[in-house]
């Protein structure tokens, strides 16, 4: 069984907090018990190598992740199983970006960091506007790279599918969805949204602050490798 929290963001989120570097969020994973992550900043992918490096060190598995914003405004956490695969995507992803500037002082920095936490530069581009690419077209980009497809924190009432489209496109092969923390208790949920009984659940975090990751985290049969088996 492993423990897991797959929707992190560092501080190459901007609304992620300064503390939320490489060092500190792989080692309060480990002191929370989790024994595998997801570093998944917004619509990036520039601070996952530099956590993986710092998980393989102290034994906590680092998978490659990205929350993108869709052009529907839903957001979607992305998984992957190579740094190689995160990286294409997310190459992809960051073209289709409106190019805005970030704006520090109103959003907050969006900083790149080494394995040593130091910062080695700051992305200029706003990362948390939508992308242009649609649910379909990311839901292609992204399995086509072998990474799975998870519409995020579907019960909350905002930049959720739910929310925005009123339903999960069933044209879609998707097997995951996630719920926010707010769900205590899962079962009860579904029973309240029968429709989305036939898929497999995955709860996380959506840690922005180190206080906020997980305790123990969710438990998954079977390792990560479970995620990508289609």
């Amino acid at each position: 069984m492993m423990r897991y929290d797959f929707h992190l963001h560092s501080a190459l989120s901007p609304c992620g907090d300064m503390d939320m570097t490489p060092n500190n969020i792989v080692n309060m994973a480990m002191l929370n018990g989790l024994d595998a992550i997801a570093l998944s900043d917004h619509n990036a992918t520039g601070n996952v190598a530099a956590a993986m490096e710092v998980g393989r060190s102290v034994g906590v598995k680092v998978i490659p992740a990205m929350e993108v914003a869709t052009a529907e405004e839903v957001h979607i956490l992305t998984l992957y199983p190579t740094l190689d695969a995160a990286e294409f995507v997310a190459k992809r992803v960051y073209e289709a970006l409106p190019d805005i500037l970030n704006q520090p002082e109103i959003f907050g920095q969006q900083a790149l960091m080494n394995a040593q936490d130091e910062v080695v530069g700051y992305e200029e581009k706003l990362l948390i506007n939508a992308c242009r690419l649609s649910m379909e077209e990311l839901f292609r980009l992204v399995t086509e790279a072998g990474g799975v497809f998870i519409p995020a924190h579907v019960d909350r009432h905002s930049y959720s599918v739910l929310t925005n489209l009123g339903f999960i496109p069933d044209d879609l092969d998707i097997r995951w969805i996630e719920v926010s923390r707010r769900v205590t208790d899962i079962s009860a949920y579904l029973d309240s949204r029968p429709d989305l009984a036939h898929y497999s659940i995955l709860q996380n975090s959506d840690a922005h602050y180190l206080e906020d990751i997980a305790q123990d985290g969710g438990e998954l049969d079977g390792g990560f490798e479970t995620l990508f088996r289609r």
